[in-house]
Parts: structure tokens; C-alpha cells; sequence
């Protein structure tokens, strides 16, 4: 079974930087798409940026130009750099994978998500 761990979150002071990791594991025979997603306090899900196996990204407009999204295939591994935080980049923030598993099944994992709070 295809697990996440999500690390990085915490609280920032808006203009500051963090950055999230993303480590799938179990049972993966490729991994396709990664990608970060964003709950607010009161809003929906919302898609922060994904990247493709061939390494192209695709961004919210709210973060163009300040997040920037990586990977490590041979980790396992997405990641979000997140640089000149605003107080309305608070969240949750939720990693998702789509990957091959060893039974060359197409399936969707999350992550437990990891809270980023950002202060003015």
C-alpha cells in the first residue's frame, strides 16, 4: 500500500520561506504525477502546483512566481519551496501522488497533511 509522509509545515512570518517534503513509499512500481494541494480554514481543497514525470509543473496563479515544485525520482520524493509567504498561504498542506503499484494498478495516494501558518 502506497503511503506519504509529509514534512516542513509550520509557522512563518509572512515574507518568510519554508519548504515541504514528500516521500512516497510502499509498493510503487513508477510514480506518475505529484503534486501539493491546499486546504484554508473555511475553503475548499484547492491545487497548489503539480510536475509531471517529465518534469513539467503547473501552478495556482496565487503562487506563481513564489512556490516552486520539485522531485527526486530516485527518492521518492516531491518537494515545495515556498518563498515570500503571505498570510492567505495558510493552510493545510496536502501532497498527492499517482503512481503504478506492483501489480501495475493506477492509483491515487494522499498525504496526512502538514500545516503551514503564516503570521503578519
Amino acid at each position: 500500500q502506497v503511503q506519504l509522509v509529509e514534512s516542513g509545515g509550520g509557522l512563518v512570518q509572512a515574507g518568510g520561506s519554508l519548504r515541504l517534503s514528500c516521500v512516497a513509499s510502499g509498493g510503487i512500481f513508477s510514480i506518475n504525477t505529484m503534486g501539493w494541494y491546499r486546504t484554508a480554514p473555511g475553503e475548499q481543497r484547492e491545487l497548489v502546483a503539480h510536475i509531471t514525470t517529465d518534469g513539467d509543473t503547473n501552478y495556482a496563479d496565487s503562487v506563481k512566481g513564489r512556490f516552486t515544485i520539485s522531485r527526486d525520482n530516485a527518492k521518492n520524493t516531491v518537494y515545495l519551496q515556498m518563498n515570500s509567504l503571505k498570510p492567505e498561504d495558510t493552510a493545510v498542506y496536502y501532497c498527492k501522488v499517482v503512481v503504478r503499484n506492483l501489480r501495475l494498478q493506477v492509483v491515487e495516494a494522499w498525504g496526512q497533511g502538514t500545516l503551514v501558518t503564516v503570521s503578519s
